[in-house]
């Protein structure tokens, strides 16, 4: 198939200085914790994506310098010489395929407390390090402002050495030195670099002038900039100080990288910005100072969008983070007419969420990410199957689609059963709750796919049980049954079930989504800190319900620090009037009655009526049928339980589980051998 011609201006190219990207699809540099720790690694998650057809590809951030690193994650480095041939693994992967490669250059000042080098932080002025850190950061002297140029000079230097097209300053997300020299909570300096914003962007462009001298005959300097903070008046405003930023550097930089500060609004979820171009209206205004070529980002999955920005001149490239994430063949995919074979990103964060725990990146949608190097992995190229046997998989759910389409794939004829009137498992109850409905795009591309292949039988509304699947005589069989709520207590805090929870008959999500009766003031224990109690309390206060959200753990939602979005979960709930308690457990219930205690001493308990008790703690899996036929191994070469039915857990690790069978099947390896291809580097 040829792509539609509505979309040839995507693949026009752009000239960018002294280079010219072959299209306008451009990855902007996003982090993978893969970096110096993981050249090889690093090196194949790139070239998948110009092998998939974007025409630029970036590093993540990259240390210039050891008084500025970013330990314990594993981000990219380049302090010296020796660094160099890491980074030719990834250019040279890169250019194999016509892209362009960028690196992002990066002094992170007062964001980073140099755990390894042991540096005392440096920033405009004294202040403290973010994060939790006990330790501050020093104030600049004239003699370190010098040493930061020179520093970047020479890590330019470096990257041109080292193949990159592109060479990155960076100042945004609030996390480098160049955007606190702008805003005047870090920079309180008297001096020429300090005071008016004039004084306040001098070492930008002094920094932007200088790697200019130092490479710009052979690469392009970009200039990345948070031109919104989404702080009003306590933060940088594109109306104001943002704008008047672009104008005085506007013709400085070959390109224009534009976003909006910090991580959390520049990688929101789409349960609080749920449109793509969300950005445009806080970075339109930049091409209307500069002459050079701008790009900017708002999890643009559509093609209609993207011709949508680039003719109504908001951009001139289309910057993907995680949509490249999601899909590394988007490009591609429009290029060949295969609009609707697009893995669509669903905004949920998971990517960021292992930056966070500084580990490995992996995805939701696309659950090779990651596996690209270690695992041999490809997103778009399976191996073939091993034999003619047939293969049943039980269950719809993500595990379930996503392991019968990579089977399909494979070549295998799969049949797939499912118990329910639909596809889809989980995800069908999970895309209605508020600012969720994209998570049905797990579902939506698996059942596209699958209802596309021949080899594929699908049977709904067919409950297996052991001798039924026996009777079928198909010798391999996965179970992907799923997982359901508990609703007893048990979870993190509760190892038994609570004290007089068999008197009250509480409700479990599932409860909730099967449509059991919801009645007055709702009571909602939260031991999963993950987002389903919060959007349960944000559905039943929708509903006119009182709502109290109890939680053992000292926030609402914890874990979703690390997908952005605790302070906005929080915040939401209290605006819509959700009674929050935190640092409290269940000690015992009665009817209509709930004893709490604090996690820290019983000494201070107090009580809270209710008439619904909802238990988000922990989740069973759901696999009688796969216990029953254990007892019938004999009769099968294959019997594997995966996803939810084997151990609950994320949509994205019920994903990779049924990725990871469908690889494995008939493989006659260990299934763990693959995890253990370890990236280590020569020693000195």
């Amino acid at each position: 198939m040829a792509r539609d011609p509505k979309y040839d201006i995507l693949f026009e190219p752009v000239p960018i200085g002294p280079v010219t990207a072959p299209n306008r699809f451009f990855q902007v540099p996003h982090c993978n914790v893969l970096g110096h720790g993981r050249p090889r690694a690093e090196a194949a998650n790139r070239a998948i994506k110009a092998e998939g057809g974007w025409g630029v590809i970036c590093t993540q951030e990259v240390e210039i310098h050891p008084s500025s690193e970013i330990t314990p994650t594993f981000e990219g480095r380049i302090w010296d010489q020796r660094d160099i041939p890491q980074h030719r693994l990834m250019t040279d992967a890169v250019h194999e395929y016509g892209a362009l490669a960028g690196i992002e250059l990066a002094y992170n000042a007062s964001h980073v407390p140099n755990l390894y080098s042991r540096i005392a932080p440096m920033s405009p002025s004294a202040t403290v390090v973010h994060g939790d850190f006990p330790i501050q950061a020093r104030a600049m002297t004239k003699h370190d402002i010098a040493d930061v140029r020179r520093w970047h000079v020479e890590a330019a230097k470096r990257s041109r050495q080292a193949g990159y097209d592109i060479v990155y300053v960076y100042a945004g997300h609030d996390m480098s030195l160049l955007q606190h020299f702008f805003k005047k909570q870090y920079n309180q300096r008297s001096d020429e670099y300090g005071g008016s914003l004039e004084n306040r962007v001098r070492l930008t462009r002094e920094i932007l002038t200088d790697v200019k001298e130092a490479v710009g005959d052979k690469c392009a300097v970009a200039f990345r900039f948070a031109t919104d903070e989404l702080l009003g008046a306590d933060g940088l405003q594109w109306q104001s100080e943002g704008r008047d930023i672009v104008g005085m550097l506007a013709e400085i930089p070959d390109l224009w990288d534009v976003n909006i500060s910090g991580w959390d609004n520049d990688s929101s979820t789409a349960r609080f910005e749920p449109n793509e171009g969300y950005q445009e209206p806080y970075t339109a205004f930049v091409k209307t100072l500069t002459s050079k070529p701008v790009v900017g980002v708002g999890r643009f999955t559509s093609a209609d969008t993207m011709v949508s920005q680039i003719r109504r001149g908001v951009l001139d490239l289309i910057g993907a983070a995680r949509p490249s994430i999601a899909d590394p063949f988007l490009p591609r995919k429009i290029d060949e007419g295969r609009i609707e074979d697009i893995r669509e990103c669903i905004g949920c964060n998971i990517c960021v969420a292992q930056d966070m725990m500084n580990a490995p990146i992996r995805c939701t949608q696309n659950p090779t990410q990651g596996e690209e190097w270690k695992q041999g992995w490809h997103p778009e190229r399976i191996e073939a199957a091993v034999s003619d046997d047939a293969v049943l998989v039980v269950g719809a759910g993500p595990a379930g689609l996503e392991c019968a389409l990579q089977l399909a794939n494979r070549g295998y004829q799969v049949t797939l059963a499912e118990a329910t009137h639909a596809l889809g498992g989980r995800i069908g109850r999970e895309c209605e709750l508020q600012g969720m409905s994209s998570y049905a795009r797990v579902r939506d591309y698996r059942e596209f796919q699958l209802r596309q292949k021949a080899n594929v039988d699908i049977y709904l509304d067919n409950e297996l049980g052991a001798e039924d699947v026996l009777a079928l005589e198909i010798p391999h069989v996965l179970i992907a049954t799923g997982s359901r709520w508990r609703n007893d207590c048990v979870g993190r805090q509760h190892a038994f079930p609570v004290a007089g929870i068999e008197t009250v008959a509480p409700l479990s999500p599932d409860d909730v989504f099967d449509g059991a009766e919801v009645q007055g003031r709702v009571l909602i224990y939260d031991d999963d800190h993950y987002f389903m109690g919060s959007a349960l309390a944000e559905r039943f206060r929708d509903q006119g319900h009182d709502v109290c959200l109890l939680t053992p753990e000292s926030k609402v939602a914890v874990w979703t620090e690390n997908t952005l979005e605790q302070d906005k979960i929080q915040a939401r709930l209290l605006d819509l009037g959700i009674d929050i308690i935190v640092s409290h457990q269940l000690l015992e219930v009665s009817t209509g009655c709930a004893t709490i205690t604090s996690v820290y001493s019983r000494k201070h308990q107090s009580t809270l009526e209710f008439n619904t008790l909802v238990m988000v703690t922990s989740r069973a899996p759901d696999d009688d049928l796969f216990q029953a036929l254990q007892a019938h191994r004999e009769r099968l070469q294959t019997l594997r339980a995966i996803g939810d039915c084997n151990a609950p857990g994320t949509v994205a690790a019920a994903v990779y589980d049924g990725h990871s069978a469908a690889r494995h099947l008939q493989s006659g390896q260990d299934v763990y051998a693959p995890l253990f291809v370890r990236d280590m580097p020569a020693l000195d």
